[in-house]
């Protein structure tokens, strides 16, 4: 069992992230060593964990000490989950065995977005492993949204504060894939989805970030279109264009825990002919508020 004597947290020195050592995932944690990798997380917002060989009830399991985990989703062409018998893990892959994916998002970019926010609760946290990764690309990219809230200009950050209200859109995943049921239909007005708060509390640390989802199809309840996409336009480049950026690039045996209330993150394109096999927990969540 790993204590926290053997624990080491060092930070990446930029606007978030952080590598945690000393610690064999494949064996079993004891609540201090818990505790010291969740006020990490709380910290850095995306710790990284390096070095690993897990067997999925080994990502189940350490993935359990933060939370209740969601299902993941089930694949259209079964009805199933990627795998039946651990239906908390979804795989993330361009894998295809018998002529069907065995996995979600292929190897196209996956454009920047927070995890599910197109439901009414969202995940506290997403868990990522590496099992095969591909020659070149495919990193993941993570920007800071308690940074790009507190570094809005003033006229756009009491716009922002004065209860704006985002639509977030169901009908499209993070690789821009229609979902199934979905077809023909473009208005971002009349789209199905959540609706959260652009602005957004932090249920544990109590600082205020923003919570823009996906900028495809997203909507600013009460404003016309145009008006929308303009202010929309404004706030993704506030949160993308001047916010430092951190970089994962994968190795096998990464595992990668991120804070999905309070960061954004985006996947590059890989070559198709690579493989890549990830295997991902999401933590249960609540309404952003």
């Amino acid at each position: 069992m790993t204590t926290t004597t053997a624990i080491r947290i060092r930070p990446s020195g930029g606007a978030l992230g952080a590598d945690i050592e000393g610690v064999d995932l494949s064996q079993p944690l004891d609540s201090a060593s818990v505790e010291a990798i969740r006020n990490a997380w709380l910290d850095h917002l995306v710790v990284r964990i390096r070095g690993q060989s897990l067997a999925l009830v080994d990502l189940e399991r350490f993935s359990g000490y933060f939370g209740q985990l969601d299902k993941a989703p089930v694949t259209p062409w079964t009805g199933l989950p990627h795998i039946p018998d651990h239906p908390n893990i979804a795989v993330m892959s361009n894998i295809e065995q018998d002529g069907q994916p065995i996995g979600s998002l292929g190897y196209g970019e996956a454009i920047w977005h927070t995890d599910m926010s197109y439901k009414a609760e969202t995940p506290t946290g997403s868990i990522l492993y590496a099992e095969e990764i591909p020659l070149d690309g495919g990193n993941t990219n993570f920007a800071n949204m308690y940074l790009a809230y507190e570094n809005l200009p003033a006229d756009l950050r009491a716009r922002a504060d004065a209860g704006l209200l985002c639509k977030h859109d169901a009908s499209t995943n993070s690789a821009g894939q229609r979902r199934a049921g979905f077809e023909g239909m473009d208005d971002p007005r009349e789209l199905p989805g959540a609706v959260h708060p652009v602005v957004r509390t932090h249920p544990e640390t109590g600082r205020k970030c923003l919570f823009l989802g996906r900028r495809r199809n997203a909507y600013l309840m009460g404003l016309s279109l145009d008006e929308s996409e303009a202010l929309l336009d404004a706030l993704w480049d506030a949160a993308v264009a001047s916010n430092p950026v951190w970089s994962q690039v994968w190795a096998v045996g990464d595992l990668l825990m991120w804070d999905n209330r309070a960061v954004i993150h985006h996947r590059d394109a890989f070559e198709a002919t690579d493989r890549r096999l990830l295997y991902r927990t999401q933590l249960q969540g609540d309404r952003p508020y």
